[in-house]
Formats: structure tokens, sequence, C-alpha cells
């Protein structure tokens, strides 16, 4: 399941983002999401989250 519906993304959740350097290689970081960002419905790119790490990205896949 992709990360651009906000509905499907929950605090506590697994989940593999990417950070802002990483977007053009794609690089993917896993984690447990921490907060949830973005306040729209949805969004194209992902929904930016927070992860327990304090690492901030686009949630890209839901594990």
């Amino acid at each position: 399941m992709d990360g651009t519906n906000r509905k499907d993304i929950h605090i506590g959740q697994t989940v593999e983002v990417v950070q802002k350097p990483h977007q053009r290689t794609g690089q993917l970081t896993e984690g447990v999401v921490k907060r949830i960002l973005t306040k729209s419905v949805n969004h194209p790119h992902g929904i930016k989250v927070m992860l327990e790490s304090g690492v901030v990205g686009r949630v890209k896949k839901i594990v």
C-alpha cells in the first residue's frame, strides 16, 4: 500500500519514507510513525510524517 492517503497512516505504524535529500535516488528509510505532518486528506508524493527516530519524510510504502 502506498502512502498517498492520510486515512491509511496511523501513529505507531511501521512505514518506509523517502527523505528530502534522497528523493533523487529513492533511498527508503524504515521506521515507526511518531507524528503525521501533512494536514490534507491526500498528497500525490506521499504523506509527510516524522518517525520515532526524528527522521522526516514522505511515506512511500506501508509495511
